[in-house]
């Protein structure tokens, strides 16, 4: 699996879909999400997977840089629900279908949603690989050089995959993602309750063997004690490279409010959270710093956040370069 850094073809985004989650938030996550597409459309292709029916108002709401491509959803978490691409030596591009079971049978219905992966690899002529294990996207990171990244809170939680020990997981990984070594911290938020800990909230890769990691001063703040830990933890590791981890310490902000790092990184940019606070500022300017050569643009992230649980990445999928997916939008055979 490519790092997130490295070229990308396209993104892919799924519609808001089901008013019955977001309810009075609704219409506010259609415009956040349309304004987070548009963001990302400005630095390479988007293809927003939409409910059949829904093409139109995707179009009216995020502009002619999005491509709508109807396909049958539950709800709108690219990320977690989606195909994870991988390529192999000379360049082929082919996806991973891992299990999804909405975050631990969490959010009903979600059979579609895990049929997205299959319905995707038909409509595109991708190769697919079909895995015997539940796993979410936005619950680890890799750097492209055999290295992934996760937490012990989300994957080893028994509702995803209870029937498998530490060491099966991650032959799995291994044989599924091309990695070679799993490091382990032992949190994301320990209060988010949706996702059980995904990393996505609390680190970023920022280049091989340098990632920057959540990490609250404040010791009456929940998650303190268990990013030290965390912190100790990468300090102490090493990568698939045998390098030291250089880690950048991110002081996250208000709790409760937004998750700065849940960000995405399109082709030269960086598109970020913001929760329109005074803090927004420090944040992004920790982000600027930290990708020097991106591009750092600011998008609404109240509503992905709360009610939402997440941010952009929660709800993007990057498209490596060469997978031949940009401007097929058309809808799918069958």
């Amino acid at each position: 699996m490519p790092a997130e850094w490295e070229p990308h073809e396209a993104c892919l985004m799924e519609w808001p879909t089901r008013g019955s989650l977001w309810k009075k938030y609704f219409d506010r996550a259609k415009s956040d999400y349309a304004e987070v597409a548009r963001a990302i459309a400005a630095f390479q292709p988007l293809v927003m997977v939409c409910d059949p029916g829904n093409e139109a108002e995707v179009r009216n709401l995020c502009g002619s840089g999005v491509e709508p491509l109807a396909v049958p959803i539950d709800d709108s978490w690219m990320r977690d629900n989606g195909p994870i691409f991988v390529v192999d030596g000379p360049g082929e591009v082919a996806l991973v279908h891992f299990r999804f079971n909405g975050w631990g049978d969490k959010f009903l219905p979600y059979d579609l949603d895990a049929a997205v992966p299959e319905r995707l690899a038909s409509h595109f002529g991708i190769r697919r690989y079909v895995a015997p294990m539940v796993l979410e996207g936005g619950s680890f990171f890799v750097d492209g050089e055999g290295t992934l990244i996760t937490t012990e809170q989300c994957l080893l939680n028994p509702n995803r995959n209870p029937q498998m020990s530490r060491e099966e997981i991650e032959e799995c990984l291994r044989e599924y993602l091309g990695v070679v070594k799993v490091v382990w911290l032992g949190y994301g938020e320990i209060e988010d309750r949706d996702t059980d800990g995904h990393i996505d909230g609390v680190a970023q890769y920022v280049a091989p063997g340098r990632i920057i990691l959540s990490v609250p001063s404040d010791p009456a703040d929940p998650d303190h004690e268990g990013h030290e830990d965390n912190l100790r933890r990468l300090r102490a590791a090493r990568d698939a490279g045998g390098r030291e981890f250089d880690v950048v310490v991110f002081e996250p902000g208000p709790r409760g409010i937004i998750s700065y790092l849940n960000l995405y990184l399109p082709n030269g940019g960086a598109v970020v959270p913001v929760g329109h606070v005074p803090q927004d500022e420090a944040a992004l300017e920790q982000i600027r710093a930290a990708f020097p050569d991106r591009e750092v643009v600011p998008v609404p992230g109240e509503c992905l956040s709360v009610p939402g649980g997440g941010g952009p990445h929660c709800i993007t999928q990057q498209v490596p370069a060469g997978a031949g997916v940009a401007s097929q939008a058309s809808p799918p055979a069958g």
